[in-house]
């Protein structure tokens, strides 16, 4: 079998947010915004806490008035006395000049201010609100994300670009036009912030629309206009299914060309469920494109006629499931456990192969066979389990399996 193609990345800056490297030779890294109104410190406390323990590496809070503002030191010193140390994004719109210079403590506390060029002022306000931001980003030694979006567009740069598109001999289409404008809000801004002192290190842009083709033409034309690490997502992606196939179809493409250092998947979560989901999208869309680790992979069956038991479904189901409950204990007691791989089976057919593969597999009899499982270990067969407790004892070999493969100092 040939050696796993892993993506080039693109050379870009380095920033650093809060202590966690953003491009350069970093690892793509995973965020996460939350829903809750920031000024609910409890419930902005307890959200953040639950997106940092799903695997979320930065997460971005709404700061859209001064009780949001005055929220965000305490909401910082809350998560530090639970352990829970992830780097705080604010998200700005129309006022965030007026909120980091009336809440400087805000300003402090916040490892990265986003800000959007399309809505940061209008008018005459524009320029003199954008500097004030960025000043405030170099007093309090902060990264900035200036971030463009296709539902907040710079109306005064789209109306000129198309004046200047009607000049032309031929014409581009207006939506080739309304993508450079995009960009060029971008670039433009980036441009005007190192004018006004912010490093080039210290900014990753964005440039994000709803639309999966235009996503994937955006960003291959911006990554080839600067060496700036960029923020993927799809913005309003959608609800379930549809939220995470077209996220993956454009985010997979850019990732495969080595294009994105931080993504988000901006999920619509269904009602009365938990904000996670977006996180654990991230972490398994890039775990299966090979580019990080986060949790043991379970390869499972998808069931035929030859299984009409559900048994291995809901067995697949406890492995993922504690697995992932297991992962931040193991993550700091058994580091390198984020790499084994698990099968769960269902017959005969490709039961003992794909086993065999895996670190630790279970070969479960489909209708007709004989009601043994066979587990293969580091593809040798090493016991076989039967009765009613084959969940538990599957489990539990899992357990000893990282307890003693995976400890600090080993290879």
């Amino acid at each position: 079998m040939s050696a796993a193609f892993v993506p080039v990345r693109r050379r870009t800056l380095k920033a650093v947010v809060g202590g966690v490297a953003v491009g350069g030779d970093a690892p793509v890294v995973v965020q996460s915004m939350t829903n809750t109104d920031t000024a609910d410190i409890a419930s902005t406390v307890k959200q953040v806490a639950q997106l940092w323990r799903a695997g979320s590496e930065l997460v971005r809070l709404t700061v859209n008035n001064a009780e949001a503002a005055a929220a965000v030191p305490r909401i910082r010193d809350k998560l530090a006395m639970m352990g829970v140390e992830v780097p705080l994004i604010g998200d700005f719109h129309y006022n965030g000049h007026q909120l980091l210079t009336d809440e400087p403590a805000a300003a402090e506390a916040l490892a990265k201010y986003r800000i959007n060029p399309g809505n940061v002022g209008f008018g005459r306000k524009r320029d003199t609100q954008f500097a004030t931001l960025i000043e405030l980003a170099c007093r309090y030694n902060k990264p900035v994300r200036i971030g463009a979006n296709w539902g907040s567009l710079d109306q005064a740069l789209a109306a000129r670009l198309m004046d200047e598109n009607a000049q032309r001999s031929q014409p581009w289409e207006a939506a080739a036009v309304l993508r450079e404008a995009l960009i060029r809000s971008a670039l433009d801004s980036a441009e005007r912030a190192v004018e006004l002192g912010l490093a080039p290190e210290r900014i990753v842009l964005s440039c994000k629309v709803s639309g999966v083709q235009d996503l994937i033409a955006v960003y291959r034309d911006l990554a080839s206009r600067c060496a700036y690490p960029l923020h993927l997502g799809l913005t309003e992606a959608g609800l379930g299914s549809k939220g995470i196939v077209a996220s993956t179809a454009a985010l997979a493409v850019l990732l495969q060309e080595g294009i994105g250092d931080t993504i988000r998947i901006s999920l619509t979560p269904e009602p009365e469920q938990s904000r996670t989901q977006e996180v654990i999208v991230a972490q398994e869309l890039l775990q299966t494109m090979g580019l990080r680790a986060f949790t043991p992979q379970v390869t499972a069956c998808p069931g035929c006629g030859r299984t009409t038991s559900t048994f291995f479904q809901h067995l697949a189901k406890t492995v993922q499931e504690h697995v992932r409950e297991q992962m931040p204990v193991w993550k700091i007691a058994h580091p390198g456990a984020e790499n084994m791989t698990l099968a769960v089976m269902g017959c005969i057919v490709n039961g003992p192969g794909e086993s065999r593969y895996a670190n630790i597999g279970i070969s479960l009899p489909g209708t007709g066979e004989a009601p043994t499982a066979p587990v293969f270990i580091d593809g040798e067969k090493a016991v076989t389990l039967r009765g009613e407790n084959i969940a538990q004892e599957f489990v539990a070999l899992i357990d000893d399996y990282v307890k003693t493969r995976y400890r600090p100092g080993m290879e």
